[in-house]
């Protein structure tokens, strides 16, 4: 018997939960199926497992409702018309898309898919996956429809962007097309349809659009740095009442769980030609080197203690996936006397210190990810601030 509107299946995450909440809060009846039993147990108690702004109040509004519910045994995605899936293709030690994951884990519940479902892969996947869950699918001998509907959502702005942004909705057939716009319906009424492959493609576009767009701001800052000169100043100048230059991105860490796994996803699909993405990939995982080199150039970093300001992948966030400020640690370890690091967001991380003991301690500093905490801080140490927070221009 269906009971629930919806079930997500890894909707415990940072992509699954504010959709989970979303369809909840708009009415739904909602269940939420994750192999994480803290998480679980989190979500059902009311607290969210990870930063999400809006997201805490919106959870204790639809859990006294009755409308959302967490669980880890994976029955729980038999009970819902709608299955939508948040399981993403990782991308392994050598760079290459495991097309494979999402059905292997969908295995693990196959057992529980019945008639009349339709299955809505929401994650980012590498193209062709649709099609590969369609024929496993059809393996099962049950009538299932599949859509490909990408999220497409900022980290952090999931419970504004999940009602007021236009939502890419595909499938294979008219019935599944019209299942998926119905749902998403509830959500916003700007639907964009398109077939599963221009869908797959949108996604990844999307996110490597964004991660070029980085790597050309990061490269056009070196350039500025090397020569003395302000580049958030040329910036914030050349798009002064210049709309062809608005969507100029500030310097920084580009990182996160999606925009290199993206890129590395779409070089993949193109037979690993793609140079423009390769060169974005060297230019963005190659900013921590270049923060170091040049702290190299100006002092004795061996006999000195480094603080890092900041862990996260970005600022105002708990988020440490692909955070490259690990990756400035790594060096930093290497190249220092010592190092320490901070983050007023991150909870996962047990060597972190206090913020007052690294402004003690530390030589010298270096901004990791740019939290609105740190404008205020005044210190008398140097800052190698790439992201401009403390507003000092030139990188040391």
């Amino acid at each position: 018997m269906v009971d629930r509107d919806v079930v997500v299946i890894g909707g415990c995450g940072h992509v699954g939960l504010p959709l989970a909440l979303a369809f909840a809060d708009r009415g739904a009846n909602v269940g939420i199926y994750d192999v994480s039993e803290t998480a679980v147990a989190a979500v059902n108690g009311g607290t969210m497992p990870f930063a999400e702004a809006g997201a805490e109040d919106m959870l204790a509004s639809v859990l006294a409702a009755g409308r959302l519910h967490a669980s880890t045994d994976p029955a729980i995605v038999g009970t819902a018309e709608h299955v939508v899936v948040v399981i993403g293709t990782p991308v392994d030690e050598h760079l290459n898309p495991d097309q494979n994951a999402i059905p292997k884990a969908l295995g693990g519940c196959a057992g529980h898919f019945r008639d009349g479902q339709i299955l809505i892969l929401r994650s980012t996947v590498f193209p062709g996956v649709t099609a590969l869950v369609e024929k496993m699918v059809a393996g099962l001998g049950l009538q299932i429809d599949v859509a490909f509907c990408p999220e497409r959502i900022a980290e952090g702005k999931a419970m504004t962007e999940l009602f007021e942004l236009p939502q890419i909705v595909s499938s294979r057939t008219a019935r599944g097309t019209e299942r998926a716009k119905a749902l998403f319906a509830r959500l916003t009424s700007q639907l964009v349809v398109m077939s599963p492959e221009e869908a797959e493609l949108a996604k990844l576009f999307t996110n490597v659009w964004r991660y070029i767009k980085f790597a050309t701001a990061n490269q056009l800052y070196m350039m500025a740095n090397e020569r003395g000169l302000d580049f958030e100043r040329i910036r914030q100048g050349l798009a002064q009442d210049y709309p062809r230059a608005a969507d100029m991105p500030a310097a920084g860490f580009a990182a996160g769980p999606c925009l290199f796994k993206d890129t590395m996803q779409l070089a993949a699909f193109n037979n690993n030609n793609f140079p423009l993405g390769h060169s974005a990939m060297a230019v963005n995982e190659g900013m921590p080197l270049y923060v170091v080199s040049r702290l190299e150039q100006k002092f004795d970093l061996s006999s000195m203690t480094v603080g890092i300001l900041g862990m996260a992948f970005k600022g105002g966030s708990d988020d440490i996936r692909s955070s490259l400020s690990y990756k400035l640690k790594r060096i930093l370890r290497f190249k220092a006397g010592d190092v320490l690091c901070t983050d007023p967001y991150v909870t996962t991380d047990s060597d972190l210190v206090p913020l007052d003991e690294v402004l003690a301690r530390a030589d010298l500093l270096v901004v990791g990810a740019p939290h609105p905490e740190y404008r205020s801080i005044e210190t008398d140490k140097p800052v190698a601030d790439i992201w401009n927070v403390f507003g000092n221009g030139v990188l040391i």
